[in-house]
């Protein structure tokens, strides 16, 4: 169970670290589009870019329509800073010394819920907004609803555990 822990632990440091970026390039980003700080159009207006901070070299392209912007650009890496910070949290879960708590089981809900709904509805949103999708993003979809499903079932079995070890615990 030593290894688990280990694993669990940098995995939960990376994986909070790159939550942390995706969800402050969203807010850069939005603050780039509302603000045109770091941000300039070409090809006649048809794409926008966002520059590196406090410089004129690109960091992120799109198209130049607020659908897009909004529903294909803000919105999708927005949610990947959620899914990361969800994933810190169930790595978290397995550092922890007992593992069956209500705690567990809590952010294991919240994993599979988000990768449930979330894609279904970001793609739905940007369908009706944007006009269309990205090409490839209904196997992204697909991928995060096996995920959510195969977390459904882990969150069953930490619930449980959970049972098992709070009868256990009243029997001592």
């Amino acid at each position: 169970m030593k290894n688990v822990r280990n694993v669990s632990a940098v995995l939960f440091y990376i994986t909070r670290i790159v939550a942390i970026l995706y969800l402050l390039v969203t807010l850069y980003s939005a603050v780039s589009i509302l603000t045109e700080w770091s941000y300039f159009t070409k090809d006649n207006g048809k794409y926008f870019v966002i520059c590196f901070p406090f410089t004129e070299t690109s960091f992120l392209v799109g198209e130049n329509h607020w659908g897009y912007k909004i529903f294909n650009f803000l919105i999708p890496i927005g949610f990947y800073g959620i899914f990361f910070l969800l994933v810190s949290n169930v790595f978290n879960v397995f550092r922890q010394v007992k593992l069956f708590t209500q705690y567990g089981v809590t952010q294991l809900k919240y994993f599979y819920l988000a990768n449930v709904f979330v894609p279904t509805i970001t793609i739905f949103l940007a369908s009706v907004f944007a006009g269309d999708i990205e090409e490839g993003l209904e196997w992204v979809a697909i991928i995060h609803f096996f995920l959510g499903v195969f977390a459904y079932f882990l969150a069953a079995i930490f619930k449980q555990g959970l049972h098992l070890q709070n009868e256990q615990d009243l029997y001592i």
